[in-house]
Order: C-alpha cells, then structure tokens, then sequence
C-alpha cells in the first residue's frame, strides 16, 4: 500500500474516531471519568511514513552500520514469537530505558514498526527518537502483519520462542544451516538436524514430506547469512511455515548454557496457544455469563479507552502499569486486554516479573475491536 494512501487511512480513522467521541454517552462510571480526565491529546500518525519496499531495501544481513530497523511491540509475548530479520527490539514502552541501544550517529536511518495500521506504538516512537534530533526517522505503519502476509517473507524468532517449542515437543524440524565438521560437531542446538546451507540441494531430502510442517533454521548468528540463504530456499520448494532463527547458536548458547491455568466460580479457565493468554471462546464465554468474576484491565491509552471498552474493564495504560502493579486484587483472574495483543502480553510480562506471586493473570493475545458500545470482535493472532 502506498504510503500516501496509508496516511489518508489515518486521517481519515481519526476523523471518524473524533466525530464518534462527540455522540451521546451514557453517564460514566468513576473509573471511566477518572480516564476521561487524563485523557491524551486525538493522536496523530508520524509524518514520515514508508511502505514495504522501502523496508526491504534497507534489511541486510548484516545491516548496515548507519541503519536500524527497530521493532517497537513488546519483547514478550510479540517480537520473540515472530519478528522483521535484523530488527531490534526497543518496546515503546521502554523507549526512555532503551535509548542507549539506538545508534550514536543523529543522522542514521531508524525505521520503526509494531503490530500494523492500527497500532501507535510505533509512531510514538518515531516521535520520541526525533525528539532526541535523530534526523532521518521513518515509520513502516503497515508493520509486522504486512511483513509476514508475503509468502516470499519469513519471520525471525529468538532463543526464548525456540527453547519453548523444544520444551513443548512441538512439532517441528530444527536446522543448523552450519558446515557440519567445523560447527555442527563441535556443538549445537538439541534436536536439531544438519543441513549445511553449501550442500543444501543434495541434502534436502532430509527435510519432511509435509509441506507445511514448521522448518526453522539457525546458524552463527547476526553476521552469518547460511540460514536466511536455506530458509529462502525451503520456501522455494513450496514449505509454507519456515522461520529463521536469526541469532543462532551464540544467543542460544548465552540464553540456554504454559499456559496458566486459574479458576472462576470453581471452574477451571482455559488458557490460550501462548503462555499467559486465554482461550478466545473462553473469554467469550465469561464476558457473556460472568463478567464481574474477573478483573478485566484495558491496557490501551486513555483516548482509545473513551472511545469504547468493555463494560467492567478499567482502563490502566501499560506505560502506567508498572506503578499498580500492586493494587491488582489476588482474589479473582486479572484479564489484560488491548488492541492486538501486543501491549496486553506486555503486560501479562510485567506482572510476572514485578510481583510473581499473583498466579491468576491472562491476557488476550489477538486482535480485539472493541465498539463503543462495550461489543468486540476478536481474531486469531498472525
């Protein structure tokens, strides 16, 4: 999509969202009033937008001194689960922590990107960084789910994502794309399977009949291109679910050397695909029969909240969240929702990390539309 006509979606979204807040609302709860009045200024996009090709120009392996693709969801759940080839992860709402991982040169390329044309974590990024003078920032609003929509593209994961699926047992073929001899033998990944990228033609038949099983390829890390060169391959020959593991074996060797479950009213909840989240019908289901039995937290900024949220959700901004951490009741499920599953798994991460002992946390992991009306619809995440 041009990035003109990417801009005019924008405009023309915020527009509808502007004369929609001017609409008859019922009286608001003291939550809600409480939101209202700290509510942000209507958000604006970033002026300098870039499409797909302009991304792709710019990813190489490895990237450019002077350029930096940076990737603006959360660590957890979003960027170790699938993320751009080369991007670095700088969550937006760790911007300020994080700014020493941003080059020193003001006038470097940075491009940022998050979760697709309804997602602001990257614009306000972008506007953070030029705030700083960096002078040559760019926005691919299009994001993550445009990246992976091209058959032709395949997503990164990181150590984390891999050692997850080889705890799980999960179905897949892991391959070191590394000569055997020199790298292989010395050392590698448990359960992976050798194919060095030099003699990948004459190997191929070790991978699986099914086209569609899920192939990941490793090998040296960051500077090392054999896996990006196999994984383009196996797309070639028709694999359909191929991902690359793009810091390989050094980040597996620094990083190496389930779903939650909780009750409501005696039964037990559901947990999702992804540790953490809750089942979509589930959620559906306790929304519809019992809404008052969990704690249902909205987790996106306070002008997308006044817009529209589910009836019995509060409204706790994730930049806010650190701080209340605390006064998240223990008594009943804490259910963090958003708009795509990025910021409410940020979430789901932060409580984890600051108070451990509050078992009974969820979050939505999809993307949520959320009307004003307190309705939803919710889809499967990429």
């Amino acid at each position: 999509m041009p990035y003109r006509m990417i801009t005019a979606l924008f405009a023309i979204l915020f527009f509808i969202g502007a004369l929609s807040g001017c609409a008859t609302q019922q009286p608001a709860t003291p939550v809600q009033a409480a939101a209202n009045a700290s509510a942000e200024p209507a958000f604006e996009p970033f002026h300098d937008i870039v499409d797909m090709a302009f991304v792709q120009q710019h990813v190489s392996i490895p990237m450019a001194d002077n350029v930096m693709l940076i990737d603006s969801r959360p660590y957890k759940p979003k960027y170790v689960q699938g993320h751009i080839p080369m991007a670095v992860s700088i969550p937006d709402s760790q911007f300020d922590k994080m700014t020493d991982r941003l080059p020193a040169d003001k006038n470097s390329l940075l491009i940022f990107y998050c979760e697709g044309l309804k997602c602001k974590l990257s614009h306000k990024s972008a506007m953070k960084a030029e705030a700083l003078g960096y002078t040559n920032v760019k926005v691919f609003a299009e994001g993550y789910p445009k990246w992976v929509a091209d058959k032709a593209h395949y997503p990164s994961v990181s150590a984390e994502w891999v050692k997850s699926q080889i705890d799980q047992g999960a179905d897949m073929v892991l391959v070191d794309s590394r000569p055997k001899k020199a790298k292989y033998d010395q050392g590698h990944i448990p359960s992976a399977i050798s194919i060095p990228d030099t003699y990948f033609d004459k190997q191929k038949d070790q991978l699986p009949a099914d086209r569609n099983k899920l192939l990941v390829f490793y090998c040296g890390g960051l500077d090392c291109k054999l896996s990006h060169k196999s994984a383009a391959k196996a797309i070639d020959l028709g694999y359909t679910n191929v991902k690359v593991f793009t810091e390989g074996y050094p980040a597996w060797v620094a990083y190496a050397g389930k779903a939650s479950t909780a009750t409501v009213a005696g039964t037990a909840i559901k947990g999702g695909a992804e540790e953490g989240s809750i089942d979509h019908a589930e959620f559906r289901r306790i929304v519809a029969e019992s809404p008052e039995s969990i704690y249902l937290v909205d987790v996106r900024d306070a002008d997308e909240f006044k817009k529209g949220s589910l009836k019995t959700a509060v409204n706790i901004p994730v930049d806010d969240l650190e701080a209340k951490i605390k006064t998240l009741p223990a008594d009943k499920p804490v259910v963090f929702i958003c708009g795509t599953g990025a910021r409410s798994g940020e979430s789901y991460y932060m409580v984890q990390d600051v108070r451990p002992e509050l078992k009974n946390v969820f979050y939505i992991d999809g993307e949520m539309t959320i009307n004003k009306d307190g309705s939803f619809d919710l889809k499967k995440p990429i």
